[in-house]
């Protein structure tokens, strides 16, 4: 199943439209939340609902150890276990095999699970089984991801097997009527092995492409720099989804430079060490200044936090430490989120996206408040 990808206006590389799929519509630049074990912490899908997300991202790896793909399968599906029924993306899981430190050979990975200290083998074939059994719209492939800085000689393997394994997936992929598969991108920042990366990767015809590997601590310049060097190589029909960024300067640079889809759990985690994320940059909740302060957490916000509560109540409940103010700071770092993605479709059809991608910074680059 491939996306159908409608762009409707460009502004440089950056480019709106909508996607649709056998489940329905959605905008994009999109930014998805990360549900990894089946839930967005502390929202559930109805909360998810009426803040206007599009897409959820679910991770097949902690799925598929707890409570395992046969039982979400034998209790009606991904969608159906979660109570969401707007678009699910599952990641295959390379980024949180990696940071287990696996042993990793030519035909998969081998590591213990994080739940019970049992080892478990994964292969390209067995993701792939496995998000087919999940039933997520869109799956990615198993991939090789490398922490940066690493040596050129690391970075070329890892390349190299994350395209064998990408052909493997390709051709082990049978749930094609309704539901997409996304090979990624590896290559660190060095701009040759992205191209080749790209390259390899575009030649099995994904249904999209993931650029995978950054957002690990290397400079935004470098970032970017190596998502420039991918775009080019990657078919314009086809969705381009940077995997792991969500900072609000990363999201509407990258978006500047070509990219549609997003995750991260910054704006969640963000949220529950209370930071607030608003137009102005970054609030503290936890700040003294807030203990008497009547104002909503942004005066223009829609959200249900901003239109209820007070800085002052929702600092009350982070030093008292009730786990309330996990959701009501969380629903209003989305709806800011969603809300940001909203501004940068409406600023491309404008033609006024480097404004936007001005006032962002500004406001971000100044120290919390």
């Amino acid at each position: 199943m491939i996306p159908d990808l409608r762009v409707t206006a460009t502004d440089g590389a950056a480019r709106t439209g909508t996607v649709t799929t056998p489940r329905g519509s959605f905008g994009v630049p999109a930014f998805m939340p990360v549900g990894t074990r089946g839930a967005v912490r502390a929202l559930d899908a109805e909360d998810l609902r009426r803040l206007g997300a599009g897409v959820v991202l679910a991770n097949a790896y902690h799925l598929m150890l707890r409570p395992g793909a046969a039982t979400v399968a034998a209790l009606g599906g991904l969608h159906r276990f979660t109570g969401w029924d707007g678009h699910l993306l599952t990641d295959s899981g390379g980024f949180q095999v990696h940071s287990l430190g696996p042993t990793v050979d030519d035909d998969g990975v081998t590591f213990r699970s994080v739940y019970d200290g049992r080892w478990v083998r994964l292969t390209p074939e067995a993701a792939v089984a496995v998000q087919e059994e999940l039933g997520a719209d869109i799956q990615m492939v198993l991939d090789v991801c490398t922490g940066l800085p690493a040596e050129r000689a690391e970075l070329q393997l890892a390349v190299d097997r994350t395209a064998a394994w990408a052909a493997r997936a390709r051709q082990t992929h049978r749930r094609r009527h309704d539901q997409a598969l996304f090979g990624i991108v590896q290559g660190g920042t060095d701009l040759d092995l992205r191209v080749d990366s790209a390259r390899r990767t575009a030649a099995l015809d994904f249904d999209g492409y993931g650029i995978g590997g950054l957002s690990v601590g290397e400079p935004r310049a470098a970032m970017l720099g190596a998502v420039d060097a991918v775009v080019p190589e990657l078919p314009p029909g086809r969705l381009r989804y940077l995997m792991g960024v969500g900072d609000p300067v990363g999201l509407v640079e990258a978006v500047a430079h070509g990219v549609d889809l997003f995750d991260c759990v910054a704006p969640t985690r963000a949220a529950r060490h209370g930071t607030a994320w608003t137009a102005g940059g970054r609030l503290s909740l936890r700040a003294a200044a807030s203990a008497t302060d009547d104002r909503p957490i942004d005066d223009d916000c829609p959200c249900p936090t901003c239109r209820r509560w007070s800085r002052g109540y929702l600092r009350h409940l982070l030093l008292v430490g009730e786990p309330t103010v996990l959701r009501l700071v969380s629903l209003h770092n989305l709806a800011y989120v969603f809300g940001l993605m909203t501004d940068t479709r409406r600023a491309i059809a404008a033609g006024t996206l480097a404004t936007l991608r001005t006032q962002v910074t500004a406001a971000w680059d100044r120290p919390p408040r």
